[in-house]
């Protein structure tokens, strides 16, 4: 009896231990357009970063947002959805802004970094606020009643920087953040670059998975696992044009390869680095610590 009272102490005398964490929500998409309009681009997803103590036997549960699916129709871009773990919550991207009719403007949304505003005859948009601590705002349109060769959308904010405005150009996305956690640099959750009415130079994707935006053309997607804002659109006549999608985020864990359990569910990738095991879930799962 004794024996087996120590064997039962002993299997739950394990410490509590210190995990780091990389939590990027998913990217919003571009905004789309059918009329003389140069779209806002997708904001990225949050970006947060820090430690959290595991305590043994305890499961916790990891959520990967996706990216923003590029509107079907007229619309300003859809958000990002939420990741978390431990216990943080990265919010998703804020969509980019879009021109609904002739010379009105249908305004950018906010969101883990925000998107950029659309520019069209006339009218601009402004970009949208980013979230505090995860994000950066969306740069705004330019909307030249003069010149139909300015009218463009502004760039998404990204986690390392804001959105560009546009001044005759698409705006380019605000840069993504760089992280080590898994034993090398990665920049993650660029923001997309801005469309541009007419053919030219639409707004190039921030570094960390940012799409580029469109010239008269569709914007492209931002990367999936990095959290990437989608580029916007232009369109110089009546043809719809759609802004990118945004890329998925992605949740990485760090724990002390002695203490790690193997104990995962949804397939992270799981590599070594120094005295740390890592886990990179590009899809949702869970940990039992």
């Amino acid at each position: 009896m004794t024996g087996v009272m120590c064997a039962l102490l002993g299997a739950g005398a394990r410490a509590a231990y210190t995990a780091s964490y990389l939590v990027i929500a998913g990217g919003a998409s571009g905004g789309s357009a059918d009329t003389n309009t140069g779209t806002g681009a997708g904001g990225a997803g949050g970006y947060l970063t820090g430690t959290s103590t595991l305590t043994p036997s305890t499961t916790y549960t990891i959520t990967v947002g996706g990216g923003g699916a590029s509107p079907g129709s007229v619309a300003v871009g859809n958000n990002g959805s939420n990741s978390s773990a431990l216990g943080q919550t990265a919010t998703g991207g804020g969509g980019g802004g879009s021109s609904l009719s002739f010379g009105s403007i249908s305004p950018a949304n906010s969101g883990g970094s925000g998107g950029g505003g659309a520019g069209t005859y006339g009218n601009q948009g402004g970009g949208a606020a980013g979230t505090s601590g995860q994000g950066n705002s969306g740069g705004g349109g330019n909307g030249s009643s003069v010149d139909a060769g300015v009218q463009a959308g502004g760039g998404g904010g990204g986690a390392g920087g804001t959105g560009a405005s546009s001044f005759g150009d698409g705006g380019n996305g605000g840069s993504g953040s760089a992280s080590s956690i898994t034993g090398t640099s990665v920049t993650r959750a660029g923001g997309g670059g801005g469309g541009k009415r007419t053919a030219g130079t639409a707004g190039t994707g921030g570094a960390g998975g940012g799409g580029n935006g469109g010239a008269d053309a569709n914007g492209s997607a931002g990367t999936a696992n990095t959290g990437g804002g989608g580029g916007g659109c232009g369109t110089g006549g009546n043809t719809l044009r759609t802004g990118g999608a945004g890329g998925s985020g992605v949740v990485i864990i760090s724990v002390p390869t002695a203490s790690y359990t193997g104990a995962t569910t949804g397939s992270p990738t799981v590599t070594t680095s120094g005295s740390n095991t890592i886990m990179q879930f590009n899809s949702s799962g869970s940990y039992t610590a």
